[in-house]
């Protein structure tokens, strides 16, 4: 991807700000900022640095930062944004570092600004049934708290075993179950922020209700810790979510699955699941764990519906789904009502990650993962044009999708030692964003933008949209500290 230039007058934006020498910023850590942090708090060994320098992306720099800071409370954040708007120094915020935009990365002269130890809950309100919690806690360990209080916590990214609730909230994570259940704005009541220059705000209520001013609460979900830093959640909760029944069909080819997707889905149906792998994705998972998908189907649909806690309403929307997808041209369709049969398909599903990288590591350790959401109804025409390329260029392109919600997941794979394979893939990769957004779709659904979709965001904004994206920042940190390089670095080009 190429660099652009950024205007004379928002330059200073788009480098890591300040300037100062690393060296001088380290003797300005170790003199003013360690004796204010809680004890162990400060990093400073370079491998350990080095460690925490970058989140899952690859082809994202991550290189430069002077020092790493493990807070464990709010008086830690608060300190270290206090200090690095004293001396303008660059600060970026890291939760479990799962991410794979490079939002997480490293900027030369930065402070890491890591809260995953800030991971205790806080509070269960079962009367209200909130939950307010550190954002370092695992999302997992969420929602294993709150089961013996007879609660859930809906919102399950395919990381849900690793990504911290703080992420979660940074991009607006959604997950298998968001198609019935939404995604995580969803769910947030209330945040505290800790502010560029170390200020402490609370945005929203607790409460159900309230309109009591502007929404800010809303402005911090998904802006990827550029902003500011959130160090305490209060997340609204559901009552235990029922087992609910599943069903798997296989198709030819994607589009077909696609267009049985648009079909379910505008028939009125309300699946709590409604995953699709495509064929590449089947042979993998197959390699990784060896685990009986039909490799020679073009896609699989994988379909739950929970009937909102009534059985029969999940056996006739299960129902209902077979019947469209044998409509459809479907090769294979099978239901089921054994629970340890569908924890094995949603467990398989939530493998296809891993799968990707030991494909990547095998062939040549390439690979760039995209995250385009589309209107339903225009998949089968992504798919028609993913097709071709494949056809067209030979890049090995897998996919896997939250199909209900229209958000894809096509995985590009490439040796990084030939040139001539890593510029095609890196072509394709763009031409699938292109074709997100010809399509009325956005460029990520629920990944975010981080570095890796930084010139991307330009291109979807139009200019009146970028110009209030800079107030915002600009308003909330002036100096521009929080993860600079990252979300916002193209907009001043196209719209500064």
């Amino acid at each position: 991807m190429t660099e652009q230039t950024p205007h004379s007058a928002t330059a200073a934006m788009t480098a890591a700000p300040g300037g100062r020498d690393p060296q001088e910023t380290r003797a300005l850590v170790d003199a003013e900022l360690a004796p204010e942090l809680t004890a162990g708090a400060l990093v400073t060994d370079a491998d350990v640095i080095g460690s925490y320098s970058q989140d899952e992306a690859i082809f994202c720099p991550g290189e430069g930062a002077v020092a790493l800071v493990r807070a464990t409370t709010i008086e830690d954040v608060q300190t270290t944004m206090r200090f690095a708007s004293r001396h303008g120094v660059p600060v970026v915020p890291q939760g479990a570092r799962t991410g794979i935009s490079g939002g997480a990365n490293a900027v030369p002269g930065c402070l890491l600004l890591s809260v995953e130890k800030m991971a205790e809950v806080l509070e269960v309100n079962t009367a209200e049934r909130t939950v307010t919690v550190q954002p370092g806690i695992i999302n997992q360990h969420l929602k294993d708290h709150l089961k013996p209080y007879g609660l859930s916590y809906p919102p399950d990214p395919g990381s849900v075993g690793i990504s911290s609730i703080g992420g979660n909230v940074a991009t607006n994570a959604g997950g298998l179950c968001c198609v019935k259940y939404g995604v995580t704005k969803d769910y947030v009541r209330q945040l505290k922020v800790v502010l560029a220059d170390g200020s402490l705000a609370t945005l929203g209520p607790r409460t159900a209700k309230g309109v009591a001013g502007l929404d800010l609460r809303g402005l911090f979900i998904g802006s990827e810790g550029t902003l500011g830093v959130v160090v305490e959640v209060t997340l609204r909760l559901v009552p235990q979510l029922a087992d609910p029944l599943t069903a798997a069909a296989t198709f030819p080819d994607e589009a077909a699955a696609a267009s049985v997707v648009a079909e379910f889905m505008a028939s009125g149906a309300q699946p709590s699941m409604l995953e699709m792998l495509d064929g590449a994705t089947l042979v993998m998972l197959n390699d990784y764990g060896d685990f009986g998908l039909d490799a020679d189907a073009g896609a699989m649909l994988l379909v739950q519906s929970d009937g909102s806690g009534d059985a029969a309403t999940a056996q006739r929307e299960v129902a209902a789904f077979s019947d469209i997808a044998e409509a459809g041209g479907a090769l294979d369709v099978a239901a089921s009502d054994d629970a340890a049969d569908s924890e094995a398909l949603v467990a398989t599903r939530r493998l296809a990650h891993q799968a990707y990288e030991k494909y990547a590591n095998e062939h040549g350790g390439g690979q760039l993962m995209d995250d385009v959401c589309l209107p339903r109804a225009q998949m089968a025409a992504f798919f028609d044009r993913l097709a071709t390329l494949r056809a067209e260029t030979g890049v090995v392109v897998a996919v896997v999708a939250h199909a209900g919600d229209g958000n894809l997941h096509p995985a590009v794979f490439f040796d990084v030692a030939d040139d001539d394979q890593a510029s095609r893939a890196h072509a394709v990769f763009d031409d699938l964003m292109q074709l997100g957004l010809d399509l009325g779709g956005t460029i990520t659904g629920e990944h975010g933008v981080g570095y890796l979709k930084r010139q991307w965001l330009a291109r979807e904004l139009d200019p009146v949209t970028q110009q209030m994206h800079w107030a915002v920042k600009n308003a909330l940190d002036p100096q521009g500290i929080l993860n600079p390089g990252k979300m916002f670095a193209e907009l001043q080009a196209a719209g500064g």
